[in-house]
């Protein structure tokens, strides 16, 4: 049997959310001094299937699925994000962020810039895409995936919010520092977005990486892989993957295909 990887779990895309993430999420947004902060999502091509409760948005592309079948439509990208929004979160009583739906409907390298000012920051004030070709083969050079752990049955990485003003600042600066770094290939300044954003994370939301359902140190983890490549960061709160950017291989690794508007 000759099958390819799509028959089995579909040709709708996944995402990787990058540096900034939690920015779009309005209790975040309405405390940024200095509006509108970023987080950068890529679209990835569906190579392989990616583990649910990971960070990489598996429930919102199973939800895309149910509206649309195998595809994304050809439509306004910014309407289709509305629509899987509203799909994903109606009668939720802690919505998922908008940069879930954006990361799968828009392709290439996103900056998704969030102002608490602009429709109550549930959705970008403004995106920023690139897709040129050569970027998106840097990407896929310098990325290396390393599984680590879906997030476990009880965790919840809100139970503790220190949402203090300067760490909010910091984490919109770290998406807009990513993704300046990814066009300008910058290998060391993209590494140290991502670090900078774990600071953030661990500073406002230590559930992120400390809770007391974890099983794995993600804390030793993440300082093992920053102290020997250049930059790393999780898929998502309480594990998943680690994003690890390196010009070298990364053992125990594998690499992602980004999507690019044809």
């Amino acid at each position: 049997m000759n099958l390819e990887i799509t028959e089995i779990i579909g040709r709708m895309p996944y995402r990787m959310a990058l540096a900034g993430g939690w920015i779009d999420q309005p209790f975040a947004s309405r405390l940024n001094p200095t509006p509108p902060g970023s987080m950068v999502v890529i679209g990835l091509e569906p190579t392989c299937r990616f583990m649910d409760r990971c960070g990489m948005a598996t429930s919102t592309r199973r939800i895309a699925m149910q509206l649309w079948g195998d595809a994304l439509p050809e439509r306004d990208p910014a309407a289709l994000v509305r629509e899987l929004y509203d799909a994903e979160n109606r009668n939720r009583p802690e919505p998922s962020g908008a940069q879930d739906m954006a990361g799968l409907i828009y392709p290439g390298v996103n900056r998704l810039d969030f102002d608490a000012d602009v429709e109550g920051g549930y959705f970008p004030c403004h995106v920023e895409s690139n897709n040129d070709p050569a970027v998106a083969r840097w990407v896929e050079q310098v990325f290396h995936l390393v599984p680590v752990a879906p997030r476990p049955d009880g965790y919840n990485p809100l139970e503790i919010k220190n949402l203090d003003r300067e760490w909010i600042r910091q984490l919109g600066q770290t998406g807009k520092d990513c993704y300046d770094a990814i066009l300008a290939k910058d290998l060391h300044g993209l590494g140290k977005s991502m670090n900078q954003c774990m600071q953030c994370w661990e500073a406002i939301l230590p559930g992120t990486v400390r809770h007391a359902t974890l099983k794995t140190d993600l804390v030793a983890l993440l300082k093992y892989y920053q102290a020997h490549y250049p930059g790393a960061m999780y898929s998502g709160c309480g594990g998943g993957y680690l994003f690890v950017v390196s010009n070298e291989p990364v053992p125990g690794a594998f690499k992602v295909n980004v999507r690019v508007r044809p």
